[in-house]
């Protein structure tokens, strides 16, 4: 691989998990997308990296959770639709345009099924 392909790679990985982090605080921005985009880049420009979040306490576990078994665990679950619906709740009193509004609330709550209906990991049962 070419140094400016692996440099590429960390950048993504960087830019993706500060906007993982980022999600952590702020709704409507989502957590675990960025993180597995994170490992994904970080595999390929520095497995160093890509190691080391999977063995972070906060982010690793549904990381490694979703690497291995397409699973995610409880509290992801919990905090996805928490989060969800107040991100539903906030398009519901600021979006003026009702069209707009309902295929937002629906993209989301089309996303907050398929959440809860992925598997727990195994260890998590």
């Amino acid at each position: 691989m070419s140094t400016l392909a692996r440099l590429v790679y960390i950048a993504i990985a960087w830019v993706s998990f500060g906007l993982g982090v980022i999600g952590v605080f702020v709704p409507l921005m989502p957590t675990t997308c960025f993180m597995l985009l994170a490992v994904w880049a970080a595999s390929r420009g520095s497995p160093r990296f890509a190691l080391w979040i999977r063995a972070h306490p906060r982010f690793g576990p549904t990381v490694v959770a979703w690497e291995g078994e397409r699973a995610i665990p409880r509290h992801a679950k919990c905090l996805a639709a928490g989060m969800l619906a107040f991100s539903m709740l906030v398009l519901a009193l600021t979006v003026s345009l009702l069209w707009l509004k309902l295929a937002l609330i629906g993209g989301l709550s089309l996303l907050g099924l398929w959440i809860i209906t992925r598997p727990e990991p195994a260890l998590g049962r």
